[in-house]
């Protein structure tokens, strides 16, 4: 039995999608939280939901009782902790909800798998916690440099699982994911706004003139290499990028959208926000090693089938 904590997230749905596909049994939590569409997030339940071998249960994990029901009533061999507060600029308007979300929720789940003795844990923390760095690409044992309050929750929250689980008999994993996007995605992510404002012929603002460098990571790679991850046993805490490891700048994933299109579109051009990253491109060679997972989505495939995605689901809904 599977339980994946926010399951009506971008990451999580796709996991819990991609393990659905498989015939495995999945129990998936989310507390609905307003940072962005409910309803978006309703969306992509409604098709887990479709499906017979999953079941959803609307938790807040940062109540320890609530959560803790579910850990009585079933027995749980592998979980997935994927729900958080994401989003590196809304840390600056509102810090609690990340404490709350991130650091508090992990602790009760840290707890709970102490307690319960899970085979088999997976946090999903973020590559944010390696902020700039001076030599690329990174790897798991460079020194951690978070430029945001966002990335020093997730370092928190690693803290939290290495401190807890260490030397105990539970395959604990931690993995830091890279720049993730597809169909579904945050509406707040660069591709998926990117869209969203062509879409509406919105002004299109890119900050830092379009020279960032991101690890783009096609979001069904994400899932299998979690799945594949969980298979593998291992007694010390293991960390892995997860990764493409094949970096563009900004404004070459916006010329592969310009070229999909088949239009231009204006940009404004903004100077670098405070808290973001100029360059993300992360090693994964230790992830490649470790489950022989070579086959990495290109990154014009990736925005192209993005793009498949969004043009025909903007048709039906509201929510971009």
């Amino acid at each position: 039995m599977y339980l994946i904590t926010g399951c009506a997230g971008f990451i999580g749905f796709h996991v819990c999608n991609y393990l659905l596909k498989k015939k495995i049994k999945v129990i998936g939590v989310d507390s609905l939280n307003k940072y962005y569409s409910i309803n978006f997030k309703r969306d992509r339940l409604n098709t887990l939901k479709k499906n017979k071998n999953f079941k959803f249960y609307k938790i807040d994990i940062s109540k320890k009782k609530d959560i803790e029901n579910l850990f009585k009533k079933y027995k749980f061999h592998y979980i997935f902790h994927i729900a958080a507060q994401p989003g590196v600029m809304y840390s600056y308007k509102n810090p609690s909800s990340y404490k709350k979300n991130n650091i508090d929720a992990t602790k009760i789940v840290v707890d709970l798998i102490e307690k319960y003795k899970t085979k088999q844990f997976i946090f999903v923390s973020s590559s944010s916690v390696y902020g700039d760095q001076k030599k690329y690409p990174i790897k798991e044992n460079f020194l951690l440099k978070p430029i945001n309050y966002y990335a020093k929750t997730k370092i928190a929250c690693e803290n939290l699982v290495q401190k807890k689980l260490s030397g105990l008999d539970i395959s604990t994993k931690i993995v830091r994911p890279f720049t993730v996007y597809g169909p579904y995605g945050r509406p707040d992510m660069l591709i998926l706004k990117l869209l969203s404002k062509i879409n509406k012929n919105e002004n299109i603002e890119i900050f830092d003139h379009g020279n960032q460098i991101r690890d783009f990571t096609y979001v069904d790679d994400i899932a299998k290499m979690i799945f594949r991850l969980s298979k593998r046993k291992n007694k010390s805490v293991k960390i892995f990028n997860l990764c493409a490891s094949n970096p563009v700048s900004i404004n070459q994933a916006v010329k592969i959208l310009k070229n999909k299109l088949k239009k231009d579109f204006k940009i404004s051009y903004k100077k670098k926000r405070k808290g973001e990253m100029k360059k993300t491109f992360g090693s994964n060679n230790k992830v490649q090693k470790y489950i022989n997972f070579k086959k990495f989505t290109n990154i014009k495939k990736g925005i192209n089938e993005t793009t498949e995605w969004f043009l025909n689901y903007s048709k039906k809904k509201n929510i971009y």
